[in-house]
């Protein structure tokens, strides 16, 4: 009897807990069932998770949700550099995009965490002089902004592009091309490139040496081998060992006359035979001047141009403000608007004026009209 009673005793049991398990549970009593622990997530939430699975086009990451994360489509062409390093069980940090889709998927970015091991890439590039492919993506002043891994842009400046492209930004739009790393600043946000480091090594280093020989002040015939408009590329001989290197260097537009140089192209074309000085080479760049080998027509000005002493001029341009009129190329002064006395000038007259006042250090003339009932005219 005593056995019959510990018998049904055990199936009682079973049955209550097998009513219990089939008895429908509440929410919180589900989520805790598994023994996992989902999490509400948030457009902009930064949150770390696991990889579970990587595709080539999309890569899944356990971040606690109902189901695995996913980043897809542009976001993950923005971090597939990354992603070649990456393996099933990483841990990483995502940011929530969307917390759920039209198809119930969690679409995370992984842009932040690509960005620090892309700058981390880089720097270590620059250090050990490892290649690295970049994309000519648009032109810019004084050479080309490239498209780099990790979807970083860069920049490649006219004087690291070789004679495999001419020396010319334009031959790389559009075009993968090999480069080393020249500067990387995270803080300035700024990437910078060698396509010359890669196609002409030797002759970069021998440049460098070469540079390090010239002095400040050093004259070269130059020749132009191209015209931007903020200035022009010269390219000058330099003796070197056995040898005669072709260095290239620029002309600004303010170091090509004392006068304002408005048009860069009407004044140059490629192949121009010019003189120049070498008025800078810091960080291994060339900057030449055309004008300094010329007199500086503001030394000495107020010698020249005594007070209230009358002299012939030309207005060269017509403003709200006034007119203004040249005395000789790289002086001109202004007869403000407010002291022309009626007077209507055009642009290429030839009129006669006085000196009201000259500022040496601001390179200012102020000038006053000769008229018939002569007035004083201020330069503001």
């Amino acid at each position: 009897m005593a056995t019959k009673k510990i018998v049904k005793k055990k199936v009682k049991a079973i049955k209550d807990k097998v009513k219990k398990v089939s008895e429908p549970m509440t929410m919180e009593e589900l989520l805790k069932g598994e023994g996992e622990k989902k999490v509400g997530l948030k457009k902009g939430q930064n949150v770390k998770g696991k990889i579970t699975l990587i595709k080539n086009k999309a890569i899944f990451i356990d971040v606690g949700g109902k189901t695995d994360a996913v980043v897809l489509g542009k976001e993950f062409e923005f971090v597939k550099d990354y992603v070649s390093d990456l393996k099933v069980g990483d841990e990483i940090e995502v940011q929530i995009k969307q917390p759920e889709n039209d198809k119930g998927q969690i679409l995370v970015s992984m842009r932040g965490a690509a960005s620090g091991y892309g700058w981390n890439y880089y720097l270590e590039k620059e250090k050990n002089g490892g290649e690295v492919t970049v994309f000519g993506k648009e032109l810019n002043r004084g050479g080309i902004v490239v498209v780099a891994p990790f979807g970083f842009y860069g920049f490649i400046p006219g004087s690291q592009i070789g004679g495999k492209y001419d020396l010319d930004p334009e031959k790389l739009l559009g075009k993968k091309i090999k480069t080393k790393v020249l500067e990387v600043d995270q803080f300035k946000n700024r990437l910078v490139f060698s396509e010359r480091l890669v196609s002409e090594p030797n002759k970069v280093g021998e440049e460098s040496e070469a540079i390090e020989g010239l002095k400040l002040g050093d004259n070269f015939e130059a020749e132009v081998v191209r015209v931007e408009p903020f200035g022009i590329f010269v390219r000058v001989e330099k003796p070197f060992a056995e040898s005669v290197l072709k260095l290239v260097g620029l002309v600004h537009i303010s170091e090509i006359s004392w006068e304002k140089v408005d048009n860069v192209s009407g004044m140059f074309k490629s192949k121009d035979k010019v003189k120049v000085v070498l008025v800078n080479k810091q960080d291994g760049r060339l900057q030449f001047s055309i004008k300094r080998l010329k007199d500086d027509p503001w030394k000495n000005i107020e010698t020249k141009y005594s007070k209230e002493k009358e002299f012939d001029g030309e207005v060269t341009k017509i403003a709200s403000f006034g007119a203004l009129v040249r005395l000789e190329p790289g002086i001109e002064g202004l007869v403000h608007v407010s002291k022309l006395a009626g007077a209507t000038l055009k642009d290429g007259e030839k009129v006669q004026v006085y000196i009201e006042s000259i500022d040496v250090p601001k390179r200012k003339v102020s000038l006053g009209l000769v008229l018939s009932d002569k007035k004083n005219v201020l330069y503001k």
